[in-house]
């Protein structure tokens, strides 16, 4: 029986779902290659987990669906799902330890969130003019 293993990574919004599966080291978000994905500052930002730790992904691909949210929202969840995903694959601490000592939140999800907006006002808290005259 071949090895799966699913993650996933959450940012705002976005979730990202990622499979890793045995194969050639690809990566795909929403069916495209991370090569040819989005911006060159986003390509970078997912990058990050596969350049800490070089040769990680060489005999294994991965497949990440992500959704909602915005374009950084998206990439931040697309790399924290990325980093769970192999470090559970390889199942070494080494990998955990370089990642959590680089940035917590390639293995944590970032929980902020927008606040709520309220009453009287134009957000969560900005409030109108008054006038007394």
């Amino acid at each position: 029986m071949a090895k799966v293993i699913n993650t996933s990574g959450k940012r705002k919004t976005s979730v990202a779902r990622a499979t890793v599966t045995e194969g050639r080291g690809r990566v795909r978000i929403n069916s495209v290659p991370l090569e040819i994905y989005g911006t060159e500052m986003i390509r970078m930002k997912i990058s990050e987990p596969l350049m800490l730790m070089p040769g990680i992904n060489d005999n294994v691909d991965v497949t990440i669906h992500v959704v909602g949210g915005g374009i950084m929202g998206q990439t931040e969840a697309v790399r924290t799902a990325l980093s769970r995903g192999l470090v559970q694959w390889h199942n070494d601490p080494k990998i955990k330890d370089v990642y959590l000592t680089y940035d917590r939140t390639l293995l944590v999800n970032d929980s902020r969130q927008k606040e709520a907006k309220k009453p009287h006002g134009r957000g969560a808290r900005k409030k109108f003019q008054k006038s007394y005259r």
